[in-house]
Formats: C-alpha cells, sequence, structure tokens
C-alpha cells in the first residue's frame, strides 16, 4: 500500500511541478513536491525521461478521451470543437502538452483551406512550435513554461538531454489525438462555423495557451475562461459583408 501511495503522490507532484515549472524542472523538484526522498522517484522511474514519457502519454491520453466525448456528445460542430476546448482547458492539461503534438505542418491550398499533418521532429525546451508552410513561412509558439529563477542544473548531461532536448520518436498516442481532433477540426470547417485557415496545431495551441498556471486557483479558472472566450471569437468563421 505504501508503495501504490508514494507512486501515486509522485504522479501527481509531477504534474503539478512540470506544469508550473515545464518538463525541464528536475526531479529533486518532484520529491520535493511529493514528500519522498529523490531515490523513491528513482525506484519507480529509472530517469527523468520515463517519467516525462509517463505523465506525457497520460495527458495525451485524457486529451483523446475528451475529444472522443465532444465528438460522440455534440451533434453541432462548433458545440462539440468548443466543448473539446472548454474541458481541455478547465483540466490544465495543455501545461502538459507533449511538444510534438504541436510541432504540425500545416499546408494551405488554393481556396485558402489548411490541412495539417504530424511534424516529424521535436525539441523539449520549454516552448515547442509549430510550422507554418504555403504562401509563406512562419513560426507559432506557446508560451514559455517558467524556470525556477536561479536554480543550477547540475544534472548529468546525458540525462538531461533525454528529457529536454526532445522525446523523438516518441509514441505517447499523440497521432491519434492529433487524429481525432483533427475531426472536431473538419466537421466545424465544413459546416462553416470555423475558419478556413484554422488547422490543428491552432486549436492545441489555444489549449496550450488558455491554461496559465497561476498561484490562486480561483484567479487561474478566471483568467483560464476569460482567455478561452477570446480565442474561440478568433476561431470562429465570419460572414462575408
Amino acid at each position: 500500500m505504501d508503495a501504490q501511495r508514494n507512486l501515486e503522490h509522485v504522479l501527481r507532484a509531477a504534474r503539478e511541478v512540470f506544469g508550473e515549472l515545464g518538463y525541464g524542472a528536475p526531479m529533486e523538484d518532484v520529491a520535493r513536491r511529493a514528500r519522498v526522498g529523490v531515490g523513491t522517484v528513482y525506484r519507480r522511474f529509472p530517469s527523468k525521461d520515463v517519467l516525462v514519457r509517463r505523465i506525457a502519454e497520460e495527458e495525451t491520453s485524457r486529451l483523446t478521451d475528451q475529444a472522443r466525448t465532444a465528438l460522440g456528445q455534440e451533434d453541432e460542430p462548433w458545440s462539440a470543437l468548443s466543448r473539446f476546448l472548454r474541458t481541455s482547458v478547465a483540466s490544465g492539461a495543455g501545461r502538459l502538452l507533449p511538444p510534438q503534438v504541436l510541432r504540425v505542418g500545416v499546408d494551405v491550398d488554393s481556396d485558402g483551406v489548411a490541412s495539417t499533418v504530424a511534424g516529424e521532429s521535436v525539441t523539449l525546451s520549454g516552448s515547442a512550435s509549430a510550422s507554418v508552410s504555403g504562401s509563406g513561412r512562419d513560426e507559432a509558439r506557446v508560451p514559455q513554461q517558467r524556470q525556477g529563477a536561479g536554480q543550477a542544473d547540475l544534472r548529468p548531461a546525458d540525462e538531461r538531454s533525454a528529457a529536454e532536448t526532445g522525446i523523438e520518436d516518441d509514441d505517447t498516442g499523440a497521432g491519434e489525438l492529433l487524429e481525432v481532433v483533427g475531426r472536431l477540426v473538419d466537421r466545424a470547417r465544413a459546416a462553416g462555423e470555423l475558419r478556413r485557415d484554422v488547422t490543428v496545431a491552432d486549436v492545441l495551441l489555444v489549449i496550450a495557451t488558455a491554461a496559465p498556471s497561476l498561484p490562486d486557483a480561483a484567479q487561474q479558472a478566471a483568467a483560464s475562461s476569460r482567455l478561452l472566450d477570446i480565442l474561440l471569437e478568433g476561431l470562429r468563421s465570419r460572414p462575408v459583408a
């Protein structure tokens, strides 16, 4: 029972710490938040990379379930998409999105309709990007997650490289998430309720952007709700005057 309780404490602490400081936060911070020794964390997760993957997999799975629920329970395309966004932002999962789901290539056809494909490489450096190609080339970024001020990183270079320079070729269920969210996007766009240039990458960036980490829970909920209302307005199509 103690071992299972410790595992639950470590996972909860990891979600909190990584959500606040980014995936670059050291294992010592996770152990401190879980109120266990760092050796206990390493017994469960032999490297930081293993813990990062576990958290990323769980959060990606949760977002996928939320997207499926919205698809299955909302008949109106816009209602389904907005429900998914509100549920996801409220859950705080945007702060823990694995970077590979945010790196999505975008192709814009001659009619201005965007299509998306999953990117092939990621970097995990506290921010993630979605590359855009077509009539031009630009780069959209989610806000950089805060790093602990004045913290010296004394971990071995091989440990840092696994967890912070990329989850390369990682299967966290990202492809499944992109496919389900893509269906939400396609339905809303086909119904004429979503801007034709909005992509899966844009929707996931909304989730990441509208989930700030604030010290006060009530303030955080209010800020997230307000910001999401503004972002949803930006996603909706407008009748041609």
